[in-house]
């Protein structure tokens, strides 16, 4: 049915569910998985602390060393399934773009990802990541609960 699936994280705990849940779906249809993270571009005018404080080459080297965090989470879950694993990290604004993208680009033919169960004014005043990659993506997503 599946034979390449791209999980996308954030390193949240709904994440962490989703990747042990996807690398098990891989597993039992023998698919391979792609992990993928996206952080935010280094801004000079920011909301985010963690920006306020850094220069850019600090920012960056920061955010790669969270993305290598959460990517690993997805690394070590296939490795110990034995589902093959490769991992991307990408810097972009919107994180839904890079999914739909990567997901293109890799050639995976699905996305197993976390919903985040944002419900009422804050669903409809914020959106949701996954809401998007639902809505712009032109291949079969999976939205774990």
């Amino acid at each position: 049915m599946f034979e390449h699936i791209l999980i996308p994280t954030d390193g949240s705990e709904l994440s962490k569910i989703a990747i042990k849940n996807g690398v098990q779906f891989a597993k039992e249809l023998n698919a391979k998985v792609t992990g993928l993270t996206v952080t935010p571009p280094f801004h000079f005018v920011a909301i985010d602390a963690i920006q306020v404080s850094n220069s850019p080459d600090t920012y960056t080297a920061q955010s790669q060393e969270l993305a290598e965090r959460h990517l690993q989470v997805l690394k070590d879950a296939a490795r110990k399934a034995g589902v093959p694993c490769e991992v991307v990290h990408r810097v972009n604004e919107h994180p839904y773009e890079e999914i739909v993208k990567t997901a293109q680009e890799q050639g995976c033919d699905v996305i197993f990802q976390a919903s985040h169960g944002r419900r009422g004014v804050s669903a409809v005043v914020l959106g949701s990541e996954t809401n998007k990659v639902l809505t712009h993506s032109k291949i079969p997503v999976l939205v774990f609960r």
